[in-house]
């Protein structure tokens, strides 16, 4: 695993046909949740609408972060642009929370204090089951791409340890969707068998705490990329390996890491070699030290090495 091939990685973890799916289906169903809502007068519908129409935006915002951060260094980036993936997709959090959360909580709270009751349930019954099999469809091709790359660990711990976060964006997206098609159903059900509309409201509360959990989630982890996370201690313990392995290595003072990008590593290195090393050695040395890196760890784009030798450290 560990000498895993970066390009292969990048290749399973593309996630570009997962948010095409993504936006297409959530734009036929966020038409087809809002027309269920003017016939019915739903609350849940309601807020299935916006949620649907905001995950539709967000996967827009998605494939835009991509572009952005698969542009080429310049001048005025000469790391390239890859943080902007980070950005885009706590934008996206951002969104979920202030307008999906925040507008199921208020359609929640307006129907709780002014209860209507729904007329014709049947077309919210059959627009809901229209969205489940649309997003159920949806889900299993995000499923079946974050499993690709998640390995053996378990899903949350998977997606903490991601430098990727549009491999488990649109999977968190449609998992909070069928959750919400699940809280539509039964609160327009119970509401309207049980003659208790105010249900129907707190199915909209339910969607809204929905989309602000998985918002919150998303907010979190991008926030502790954009600051700038390091290599995971597997990638750590390797690379420190790979260092000391060099029989001109006499020890590893410190060695640092920062994504710049999903597989875009910046590596600066602090070495003692052994006493004696000469100039052409030292550079030989240098030179391996960042070939086997390289060859382990493709992602590892930069790698900076501050040299020292043992008796310039005595002196």
């Amino acid at each position: 695993m560990l000498e895993r091939d970066a390009r292969k990685i990048m290749a399973a973890g593309s996630s570009k046909p997962v948010i095409y799916a993504a936006i297409l289906a959530n734009l036929a169903i966020a038409v087809a949740k809002f027309a269920a809502a003017v016939v019915t007068g739903s609350s849940a519908m309601i807020s299935e609408g916006v949620h649907s129409l905001v995950d539709t935006g967000n996967g827009v915002l998605l494939l835009f972060g991509i572009r952005q951060s698969n542009l080429p260094a310049d001048s005025k980036y000469p790391f390239g642009r890859g943080k902007e993936l980070y950005f885009w997709t706590l934008v996206v959090a951002i969104l979920i929370f202030a307008v999906g959360g925040g507008i199921s909580i208020y359609e929640g709270i307006k129907h709780l204090q002014h209860p209507e009751p729904i007329t014709d349930p049947v077309w919210s019954y059959a627009v809901l089951g229209f969205a489940m099999v649309v997003e159920g469809i949806a889900w299993t091709l995000a499923f079946r791409q974050f499993r690709k790359v998640k390995g053996d660990a378990p899903y949350v711990a998977a997606m903490r340890r991601s430098k990727d976060p549009t491999t488990f964006t649109v999977l968190l997206e449609d998992t909070a969707a069928m959750l919400g098609l699940i809280a539509a159903f039964v609160g327009i059900y119970l509401g309207h068998t049980l003659g208790i509309p105010q249900l129907d409201g707190a199915a909209s509360l339910v969607i809204g705490g929905i989309l602000a959990g998985v918002a919150i989630f998303l907010a979190y982890e991008c926030k502790s990329l954009l600051i700038g996370e390091g290599v995971d201690r597997e990638t750590a313990a390797s690379i420190r390996d790979v260092i000391n392995a060099d029989p001109s290595v006499a020890r590893l003072v410190r060695a640092l890491s920062l994504h710049m990008g999903p597989y875009n590593v910046l590596l600066t290195i602090e070495v003692e070699f052994t006493n004696g090393t000469s100039t052409t050695d030292l550079a030989l040395a240098i030179e391996r030290i960042d070939k086997a890196i390289r060859q382990r760890h493709p992602e590892v784009s930069h790698v900076f090495l501050e040299a020292q030798s043992i008796a310039k450290k005595n002196e």
